[in-house]
């Protein structure tokens, strides 16, 4: 009855904003990502890190930068203890959304793939699942899809979203504080939005909740709801094994993640086990907007691109127009908008207001591109 779904509800947000018992393990390997892959040699400073990175923190974030760097790196257990821590013409893509909308949405490489042939830097944005609501997080899922998003990046709310920034945090605190979100609460949403979409999605999402439904489930449950892929930043590439079992036989993608740190051999690894796209982080901290794009990114490319022909997307600290255009400039495929759209729409006066700002960056973003 009643009772017996607040039960459950209040379980669910208990396990997301305090983490069960298991994320002291999951902090244990927190932050390592599929670049570090120090496995169970992480310092024990990893493990109360995750505690200081709450949205409520006065400086959320600080310290991660160092951490990010460190772990990407495949640095000693010792050292992360210590630390606590690409220009391709414009072409329009609207042909193949049209196309693909005609029938089943493609899969993410199947997007990536058209639009690579095509000479079209993929648009791919990100927005926190519940924030400010989850009614109007079905409304920005369609909105994305509608306005040029080839790819849509749905996060999951969680309290202890190391690889975020600020903005990323302050959202994932008012989903779970104000709004209550559960992960079941964003799965029956995807599921109910999803056959209005034309952009394959891929959940973004801490790997805690995935151990806490088991991972076949939480895969089967992810592709019931109309996911296309998975990303989980806080695995490393040994420890992926379970979850792209899980994926294949969901019928999911896993997309995986290098760094400005990520060795050159272990680069190539990562880009040839990744599926959908390779996503490259443009710098060695966490996520938010950022006035410039840091240099190296254009060698960073080149590097990983040089290893794989696979589609890479940049992302972290991407926010404008002009960004995106110059990373589209150095041979992206495709560019990746998170912390900048979600602050239009989940820091704006109503969620009316914050669709409207949302739009608008989007279409600022997609004419860039």
């Amino acid at each position: 009855g009643d009772s017996s779904r607040e039960r459950e509800r209040a379980e669910q947000s208990a396990t997301m904003v305090v983490g069960a018992s298991s994320a002291k393990l999951m902090r244990l390997r927190a932050g390592i990502g599929q670049a570090g892959g120090c496995g169970a040699r992480v310092g024990k400073g990893v493990a109360s890190a995750g505690a200081t990175t709450r949205a409520r923190d006065s400086a959320p974030g600080v310290g991660f930068a160092a951490l990010t760097s460190a772990l990407h790196s495949g640095s000693s257990g010792s050292r992360l203890g210590s630390l606590l821590r690409k220009a391709r013409p414009a072409s329009s893509s609207t042909a193949l959304r049209a196309a693909s909308s005609a029938s089943s949405v493609d899969s993410v490489s199947e997007r990536m793939a058209k639009l690579k042939e095509a000479n079209t830097c993929a648009l791919i944005p990100f927005i926190v699942a519940g924030d400010p609501d989850l009614e109007t997080t079905a409304l920005a899922l369609e909105a994305l899809s509608e306005g040029g998003a080839d790819v849509i990046e749905l996060g999951v709310p969680y309290s202890d979203p190391l690889a975020d920034g600020p903005t990323i945090q302050a959202a994932a605190t008012r989903a779970l504080e104000e709004k209550h979100t559960t992960l079941d609460d964003v799965l029956a949403m995807l599921k109910k939005t999803s056959p209005k979409l034309k952009s394959p999605v891929v959940l973004f999402t801490y790997y805690n909740p995935i151990l806490k439904k088991g991972i076949d489930a939480f895969c089967a449950m992810a592709k019931d709801a109309g996911a296309a892929g998975l990303l989980v930043p806080d695995l490393p590439l040994e420890e992926t094994d379970a979850i792209r079992q899980g994926c294949e036989k969901a019928g999911l993608e896993n997309v995986l993640l290098v760094t400005p740190t990520t060795p050159k051999e272990r680069m190539s690894t990562i880009a040839n086990a990744s599926q959908g796209f390779v996503y490259l982080v443009s710098l060695a901290g966490v996520t938010g907007t950022r006035t410039s794009v840091a240099g190296n990114v254009e060698g960073l490319l080149k590097d990983l691109q040089s290893s794989t022909d696979k589609s890479v997307a940049v992302g972290f600290g991407v926010s404008s127009a002009e960004q995106a255009q110059l990373i589209k400039s150095w041979g992206a495929e495709g560019v990746i908008v998170g912390s900048a759209l979600v602050k239009q729409l989940g820091e704006s006066g109503s969620p009316a207001e914050g669709l409207a700002n949302m739009k608008a960056l989007l279409a600022e973003l997609r004419n860039a591109l």
